[in-house]
């Protein structure tokens, strides 16, 4: 151990003696690991914003919707009851029927025609819904006189943007009025969506809203998902003979990970980055090895085994380049999480996740491996210098 110890301190001593030849290699180490950092970080970030995204459209991993089709559509009741039961068979905690309608909304600028989705509880889950402001829907909202909504950032700006605190209402004139109280606000899906809501399955039947088009969906587990799929297909077509029944996943993973390509070419990119700096930092090496050769020559008569010289020559490299990956990790952590950066890359993320750990690990071991590396072969060639010519030198 203090063998260890002497030798970083003297790697760290000729750093300092060839300060000005070694910061400038540090230099393109730095930002060859800043780079390789930022690559993997603004990759995991990307990767997020595009998984959030997909879930909020698609359903978490795994997600499966069913359907019955045929010359004659079965009634809603019948289709709850089969669905009531296949939760109930297979254990399926978490599921939502999701329907689409129109309904107008008074707003203070007149009567809007607002896209609605009626849904149950389970949908906030599945589809991981993200909040602005206020709450997702609760257990006995579904029992309100005035049926609670969700609605999105563009209906609460028509609204007038309300305190949520103070539980304001929205009309809803037409053949059936009624009257609906805001609970949450959720982001737009793009810049010009047009105004949303979300309103529970059973607070829509209680005003008269009927969807459109529906279907019914539920959030098995990714490992199971293949063989729970085809059961389910098979209960459920057993239940509708005649008919065209199914069980499908819709979530953005049912045919592999799309995001594995974009993984790949991340990858590739960082190992580029990673090449350029070792082959920068070789370079630095051994032209500072050739300008001690008539030092290691006196170090080697006065007794310096080869060993020593080698891990001596090598830990320089590897001192300077631990330095350097610090300070080129600490530069990418500020430009990944610089809010501007992240509302590019991530436009659809309301929390941005924290910088990956594993990234500044990889920058970090990055620096030491090259540092390693391209001390061994200056190393190499210290060692192989004959003490009397290397005095010559």
């Amino acid at each position: 151990m203090t063998g260890f110890v002497s030798t970083v301190v003297e790697a760290w001593q000729e750093l300092r003696i060839n300060k000005v030849r070694i910061l400038l290699a540090l230099l393109g180490v730095a930002l060859s690991v800043a780079a390789l950092t930022s690559v993997v970080g603004l990759g995991n970030l990307a990767r997020e914003g595009i998984k959030a995204r997909s879930e909020r459209d698609q359903g978490r991993v795994a997600t499966v919707s069913l359907s019955v089709n045929g010359p004659s559509t079965p009634s809603a009741e019948q289709l709850d009851k089969a669905y009531e039961g296949i939760k109930q068979r297979f254990g399926i905690t978490t599921s939502t029927h999701v329907g689409r309608t129109q309904a107008g909304f008074q707003f203070p600028r007149g009567v809007t025609s607002v896209e609605m989705t009626m849904v149950d509880i389970g949908y906030g889950i599945i589809h991981r819904v993200p909040l602005l402001q206020g709450s997702w829907f609760a257990a006995d909202d579904g029992q309100r006189l005035a049926p609670a909504v969700v609605v999105s950032e563009a209906f609460y700006d028509r609204a007038g943007r309300p305190n949520l605190t103070t539980q304001p209402t929205v009309s809803i004139p037409g053949d059936q009025p009624a009257t609906a109280v805001i609970i949450g606000v959720v982001p737009n899906v793009h810049e010009m969506a047009p105004p949303s809501a979300f309103i529970l399955t059973d607070g829509a039947k209680l005003i008269g809203m009927r969807p459109q088009m529906s279907e019914f969906k539920m959030w098995v587990g990714e490992a199971q998902a293949g063989p729970l799929t085809a059961a389910i297909s098979a209960d459920l077509q057993s239940q509708f003979p005649g008919m065209y029944a199914q069980a499908q996943r819709v979530d953005y993973a049912a045919w592999g990970d799309p995001l594995g390509p974009t993984q790949w070419i991340v990858g590739g990119i960082a190992g580029l980055v990673l090449l350029l700096g070792a082959v920068g930092m070789l370079n630095i090496s051994m032209v500072t090895v050739r300008y001690r050769v008539r030092e290691i020559g006196i170090r080697r008569s006065f007794g310096a085994t080869s060993g020593r010289i080698f891990f001596g020559v090598m830990m320089e490299s590897v001192v300077a380049t631990a330095v350097a990956g610090l300070v080129g990790v600490m530069l990418a952590i500020a430009v990944v999480k610089n809010p501007w950066i992240e509302s590019k890359v991530a436009p659809g993320l309301s929390e941005h996740p924290a910088f990956p750990i594993e990234a500044a690990l990889l920058g970090f071991g990055a620096a030491v491996l090259v540092g390693a590396l391209a001390g061994a072969i200056p190393a190499l060639v210290a060692v192989r210098v004959k003490v009397i010519d290397a005095i010559r030198f």
